[in-house]
Order: C-alpha cells, then sequence, then structure tokens
C-alpha cells in the first residue's frame, strides 16, 4: 500500500463518536425517545419475602387504582413464563406461586403515568406461607444444592504433589459481590405492530437474546420482533441477561392493548431486582518449596448464584480458568460449586467470573510469600510461565503468547519499585499509627467467550450513490468506544475519512443471530466482520474500476478519498457513482468466526481462549491503623492491548477498569438482611468510587511494540475487562500495609470488600495474634 494512504484512520487517537452528545446531554438514550401518542408506563409490584408459598393475591385495588388500564400476572402470558438466557425455564418473569428471593416480580400495572402505574404496583395484597431462605454461601454449602452443574480442571496429580511437599498450607478467602450501577438503569420501550409484530428499544447488551426471549412470552417467531439498540448508558454485564425483564412487559402490555409502553425501573428497584457479581467463597490447599515454586494446589469456588442459573455456569467456569492468572500450576485440582441462594439470581460482570478466580490465585501466591519470608513479588516471578516450557494451563491450553515476564520488568523498574519497596518499609518502622503498602500485581486474561458457538458476527456495510457509508453490526455502544473503533476499520479499507462512515443503531432486522458485546470480544469480532463486508465490496469496485478504465486490477490503488486507475486518480464519490450506473452491487453483509477455539466441559481440556491480554499494576496505599481508613496514593499501570485501534478509547478503558475494579475490592458492599432483604440499594448505602477515591497519582501506559501474534482486527487485543483485574493490587498494598503493623510475620489475610471497617478488623486480628495488645 502506498505512503499516501490514510494510515491514521487506525492505530491513532480518535474521539468517541458521542463524545460531544454525551457532554451536552443531547446523546438519546431509551428514556429519551420521544413518546408515542397514548403511550403506557409499566411497573411491577414485588415480593416482601425471600422464600414462601403464595397462599393468596388481591390485586382488586390495583386494577381500580386512578390511570390504571392493564394489570398482568402469570395467567396472562401467552407463552413461556420464563426469561432465562439460555432457555432453561428456570427464571420466570412472574413467580410462579412460591417466591424464592425478596423483591421478585409478581404482577405488572400499565398505566397512563409512570407515577400511576409505581402508585398502583403498591397496593396489591399478598399472603405468605413464610419458609427458611438460604441466603449466602455458609448456608447454601450446607443445603447443598446447585443451580447448575459444578465443573472441574485437573493437571497432574494434585494429591501426590501436596503430599509431597515440602510446604503446605491451607485457608478460605471470601470476596464480596459487585453492583453494576449504570447510570442509564433498565428501561425498554415496546411499539406494536402489524399481526404478530412488535419493536423494542431496549437498553441490552444482547438485542438478539431480547429477540428470542420476546418471541417465547409472546408466542411469535423471531422474526417477528425487532430490537434496537443504539446506545447505553452503560451495561458492564448487567444488561447481558437482565434486560429481559422491562423488555418482555413493555412489548406484552404493548401487544395486549395495541399502545406503545414503556418500563424504566427507578434505582432501588434496579438495585433490587436485578443480578450482581457473584460472591465467592475460595478454598485453597497449596504446596510449595524453599523457593515458593507451587508444587500442587487445591482450589474449591463456590459462589452465590442466586434463585437460577442464568449465567452461573459460565462465570464460574471463567472464575475456574483465572485461578491461575499468570501462574504455571503443574498439578492443580480446580473445582467450582455454583449455589443456589433466596437472593437474586447474579449475573454477567465485567471479567464475568475472571477476577474472582485471580483474587484466589494471587490469595495464595502473598500466603506463600509470607510463609518463606520473601517478596511477593520474587514468589510471582518464580512462579510465572515459561515462555517454551511450563507454560500450558491448568485447562491444557498453551500459552503462546507469553509478554508478562518483560512486562513486569519494565513496570518495576518505571515505577521504582524495589526503592519505594525500602522507603514504605523505612516510613513504616519511623510511623506507629500510619502505615504504608505496595505490591505489584499481574494480569493474564483469556480472550474469547468460552462457549465456542457464541465467537461469531455478522455486519451490514452500504455504500450509496454519492459515496457515504452507511455501517451496521451485531456489537452495542455502551459508551465503550465500539462503534468508532469498528467505523474506524471501516474507513480504513475505503481510505476514506471517518466522517464519511454512518454508525447505525444495532438492529436485529439488519444483523440478526448476534452475540453480546460481552467477552472483551466486541472489536475482535464486529470489527473484522465489518473489515470482511467492506473488502467484498472494495473487490466488486477495483473489478469494476479495471475493467471500466481498462487497466489490470494490479493498478487499482484506494488513496486517501480518491482511488488511482493506471495514471489517473478518481474520488471515491465519483467510483462509487459510476459503478452505481453500471449496476454494480454496494452492499454486502461481512461475517467472522474466531478460530483455533474449542473446548469440552466434560473432560476440562481444549483451547477456550484465541488470545490472552496482560498488564500489570503497583500500587501504594497510606492506612491509619487507628481507624482503618485509608487512601490510595500511588498507581502505576503498564497494560498490553496489542497494536491499539484507538489509544485514546483504550486508555479510557484501563483507567475505568482499574477504578471500577478498586470500587469492587475496597468501598463496594452489598448487605441484606436476615430476611433476605438487600439493604445496600442506592448510592447512600452503596458506595461506588468517586472522584475523590481516585488515586493521587495515577500513572497509564500501554504496552508498546508489542502486536497480538494472532490474526486479530488490524493486531490489537482486547481491552474492556482485563483492566479491572489491575486493582487487585490496591488489594494487596493494603494487605501490605496491614501486615507491617507486625513486621509481616504472619498473611494478614485480608478479604473483599476492603471497607475501612474490615480492615480495621484485620489489624486487630494481627494484633491480637501477635499478642500486641488493644489499640489506645
Amino acid at each position: 500500500m502506498s505512503e499516501d494512504t490514510i494510515a491514521g484512520q487506525i492505530h491513532h487517537s480518535r474521539v468517541h463518536d458521542s463524545a460531544h452528545k454525551h457532554v451536552s446531554g443531547e446523546a438519546v438514550y431509551i428514556d429519551d425517545i420521544p413518546e408515542p401518542a397514548g403511550m403506557l408506563h409499566v411497573y411491577v409490584g414485588t415480593s416482601a419475602s425471600a422464600r414462601a408459598k403464595i397462599t393468596g393475591m388481591d390485586l382488586s385495588a390495583v386494577r381500580t387504582a386512578p390511570d390504571v388500564v392493564l394489570v398482568l400476572t402469570v395467567d396472562d402470558i401467552p407463552g413461556k413464563n420464563d426469561i432465562s438466557p439460555l432457555s432453561v425455564g428456570d427464571d420466570p418473569i412472574f413467580a410462579p406461586g412460591e417466591v424464592s428471593f425478596a423483591g421478585q416480580a409478581l404482577f405488572a400495572v400499565a398505566a397512563e403515568t409512570r407515577d400511576a402505574a409505581r402508585r398502583a404496583a403498591r397496593l396489591g395484597k399478598v399472603d405468605y406461607d413464610e419458609r427458611e431462605p438460604v441466603l449466602d454461601v455458609g448456608q447454601a454449602r450446607e443445603a447443598a444444592v446447585c443451580v447448575t452443574e459444578p465443573h472441574r480442571l485437573q493437571r497432574g496429580d494434585t494429591a501426590a504433589a501436596l503430599a509431597a511437599a515440602k510446604h503446605r498450607l491451607q485457608g478460605r478467602m471470601t470476596m464480596g459481590g459487585q453492583e453494576h450501577f449504570y447510570l442509564e438503569g433498565q428501561v425498554a420501550m415496546a411499539v406494536p405492530g402489524e399481526d404478530d409484530e412488535v419493536l423494542v428499544y431496549s437498553s441490552t447488551q444482547h438485542p438478539t437474546e431480547i429477540q428470542t426471549v420476546v418471541s417465547h412470552v409472546l408466542e411469535v417467531p423471531a422474526s417477528a420482533v425487532t430490537v434496537e439498540t443504539r446506545r447505553m448508558g452503560g451495561g458492564f454485564g448487567g444488561k447481558e441477561s437482565q434486560a429481559s425483564l422491562c423488555a418482555v412487559l413493555a412489548a406484552l402490555v404493548a401487544k395486549r392493548t395495541g399502545r406503545a409502553a414503556k418500563f424504566r425501573l427507578d434505582r432501588d428497584e434496579d438495585m433490587i431486582l436485578t443480578g450482581k457479581r457473584h460472591d465467592f467463597e475460595v478454598d485453597y490447599d497449596v504446596g510449595f518449596d524453599d523457593d515458593g515454586r507451587i508444587a500442587g494446589v487445591d482450589f474449591v469456588f463456590a459462589s452465590r448464584c442466586g434463585i437460577s442459573a442464568d449465567l452461573s455456569s459460565a462465570i464460574n467456569d471463567r472464575a475456574l480458568f483465572h485461578a491461575d492468572n499468570c501462574y504455571y500450576l503443574d498439578n492443580a485440582t480446580i473445582a467450582s460449586l455454583p449455589l443456589k441462594t433466596n437472593t437474586v439470581s447474579n449475573t454477567a460482570f465485567r471479567g464475568f467470573g475472571g477476577p474472582q478466580g485471580m483474587l484466589g490465585g494471587e490469595r495464595v501466591i502473598e500466603e506463600i510469600s509470607f510463609a518463606l519470608g520473601l517478596d511477593p513479588l520474587e514468589v510471582r516471578k518464580r512462579n510465572f510461565y515459561g515462555r517454551t516450557d511450563r507454560n500450558v494451563t491448568p485447562y491444557h491450553q498453551t500459552v503462546e503468547d507469553n509478554v508478562i515476564h518483560e512486562l513486569v520488568a519494565e513496570l518495576a523498574d518505571s515505577s521504582d519499585y524495589a526503592r519505594r519497596q525500602q522507603g514504605i518499609r523505612e516510613f513504616n518502622s519511623a510511623n506507629q499509627w500510619l502505615k504504608k503498602g505496595l505490591a505489584l500485581t499481574p494480569v493474564k486474561f483469556g480472550i474469547s467467550f468460552t462457549a465456542t458457538h457464541l465467537n461469531q458476527a455478522g455486519a451490514l456495510v452500504n455504500i450509496y450513490a454519492d459515496g457515504s457509508i452507511q455501517l451496521n453490526h451485531g456489537g452495542t455502544e455502551m459508551g465503550q468506544g465500539l462503534f468508532i473503533k469498528v467505523a474506524q476499520v471501516v474507513a480504513q479499507e475505503f481510505q476514506v475519512d471517518i466522517d464519511h462512515v454512518r454508525i447505525t443503531a444495532t438492529n436485529t432486522a439488519k444483523v440478526p443471530n448476534t452475540s453480546a458485546t460481552a467477552a472483551s470480544s466486541g472489536s475482535d469480532l464486529n470489527g473484522m466482520a465489518a473489515q470482511a463486508a467492506a473488502r467484498i465490496i472494495k473487490e466488486r469496485l477495483i473489478v469494476f474500476a479495471a475493467d471500466h478504465y481498462g487497466v489490470p486490477r494490479q493498478q487499482v490503488e484506494f488513496l486517501p478519498n480518491r482511488v488511482r486507475i493506471g495514471n489517473q486518480e478518481v474520488p471515491f464519490a465519483d467510483l462509487v457513482k459510476a459503478a452505481y450506473m453500471a449496476r454494480v452491487s454496494l452492499s454486502s453483509t461481512g461475517f467472522y468466526k474466531t478460530p483455533k477455539i474449542h473446548f469440552d466441559p466434560d473432560t476440562g481440556r481444549g483451547r477456550p481462549f484465541f488470545y490472552f491480554a496482560y498488564g500489570a499494576a503497583v500500587s501504594e496505599v497510606t492506612v491509619d491503623t487507628l481507624t482503618g481508613e485509608y487512601r490510595v496514593d500511588r498507581v502505576d499501570i503498564l497494560h498490553d492491548v496489542g497494536r491499539s485501534l484507538n489509544p485514546a478509547i483504550d486508555m479510557g478503558q484501563v483507567e475505568g477498569g482499574f477504578i471500577q475494579g478498586m470500587g469492587w475490592l475496597t468501598t463496594e458492599e452489598l448487605w441484606w438482611d436476615d430476611k433476605g432483604r438487600l439493604r445496600t440499594h442506592a448510592p447512600s448505602t452503596y458506595k461506588i468510587p468517586t472522584c475523590g477515591d481516585r488515586p493521587k497519582d495515577l500513572r497509564v501506559k500501554l504496552l508498546a511494540g508489542r502486536d497480538n501474534p494472532e490474526e486479530t482486527i488490524y493486531r490489537s487485543k482486547a481491552v474492556g475487562e482485563p483492566p479491572l483485574m489491575l486493582a487487585i493490587s490496591v488489594l494487596h498494598a493494603l494487605s501490605d500495609a496491614i501486615a507491617s503493623v507486625a513486621d509481616h510475620r504472619h498473611c494478614p489475610r485480608l478479604d473483599s470488600p476492603a471497607t475501612p471497617e474490615r480492615v480495621l478488623a484485620t489489624i486487630e486480628n494481627v494484633r491480637r495474634r501477635e499478642g500486641l495488645g488493644n489499640r489506645p
């Protein structure tokens, strides 16, 4: 390709296509769409009990409430009373005679105004025969009921390795869940069409799933349901399966009444009704040698899944896949225990089980380093996967793209890790009550859906006679910058300016059978599909130009906004117009499926991931040991994104992912009372990180000169999920600071979320263990 090409369309920073609309308030979300005349508003009546048989339900006051038009119960569903993402049949729209969690939907109200619908929904009278609920992992382990089949990864002879190990220890770690707290809550608007057709505007990461679930509930073909999503105000996994309830009820009301209907949850009900990140209890038994190298390890990952399977099977699998993180485990047994509880069904959340698995693995590294009196970073490095040997995972995939050695070395050097560590030890010796901590933790995150069939994408590219281009694909935009990245790909292929490419809303009528925008695969899948579509059209234009101008095809070259044909140059728009007049097709679909991947869950073997994304972070904290309060002073991050399609977008993802991960591990605490009622269901009781919680000194850099060795879109790497796990360094820095209270003699075993209360309790435990007495 000539040097005259527009190389700047990719691998250069481009502003997010909606950035100016975000800051001006012009971006149109579902609730901003002009409401059709006569539109109804929907709300739900919910259960006050976590586990009970419904012995009576009187909705007469609901039906006669002002402005109420329709009340829906389980008897009014024409098709399946089920919104489970995998059509398992275990996630009802309305509780069918027995409630399984506090806040479960029992009936729906459609009224002339949203206020009227909400007020009426509170008027239902429900009688219960109460049962004892199972609420947490501990109770669920006793009940021993799983929502889906437990899985196991096995490599080597774990029992023999543990028995022969020179050193061995056991422990248990608990980690909390996390609320998605997307800025735009769950919302959908449905407009009835002709015959059995319905158009659903949904704030969803998975339009095809919404289409499928709505078709099952309405008992119509999927072709009768069109789902459109222009953008979401955040998703983080919470709008993958959880968007179904709003969409289904809006569609039901629309088809029953012949009027448009909208269902928008407010923040409290959104948090009560929708699933969270899974909380886990991790048991570990590890054997190791004098150098800290792991000889064998046995993990059990027990998770609170809620009342139904939802996506828990795949989430628990990914936790198992990431328990190794960057470390070679020659002998390992890693098992899941996906437990049923009387709480809302937990669901996808950025990282999809990977963060929980990785956190368990890092606790083992920390335990070993304290047991041997070694620097945790040194133990980490000694256990890293090798480049040519010691490179097979517990699921028997060979790690072929390992850059963690040089990445960590570069970060340790650029962050001045060794000198700062010494300075922190001197600070802690001189200060009785304020203690500093420092930790460097790595990340290796597998990229691909672990369900192989989901690794496919489609795109549609249209070029109009004036040379303008319209782009559509199956990915959804939730603020992460997917749309601008895919538009850059198309602009690069045709060598036109980016503003020539019109981005359009994701629509199941344009691109069918799409996968969720999840698993960090949005750009990988949809970028390749769009590239395929563009190249089909480009090839047609080359053939036409060569024939029309009488030159060999090799003499047709796309240059910035023009095409060189032999010895002349033709504006791109003119060539397109000529091709149209010659009846050349200027529209094409494109399709892509990820190569090389496969996995057998029955044997626990395969290659579930196309490649790995790597990163590392160094975090420094200061802890007030009298109160448990702390601050994150400085964070250095080096992250691998391959050859970035858009560095500005990727930097934003790294920074945002880190902060969200920090929230999960520090301030964000979900708390249910003994009746199974979520009590932290608003910003007043649930604390996400604010600008004041951001590290005072945050230094983020993308790893340079490392193209993806696999054939991804322009050799880039996924960036959505991996940065979240960089925040594990904050938890370990807090642990390091706590350990300094007793001169690092024992592992503090700091669980998450590390709220100030938990930090203080852990400090007190350390002091008591060491016989240091009570604080003043």
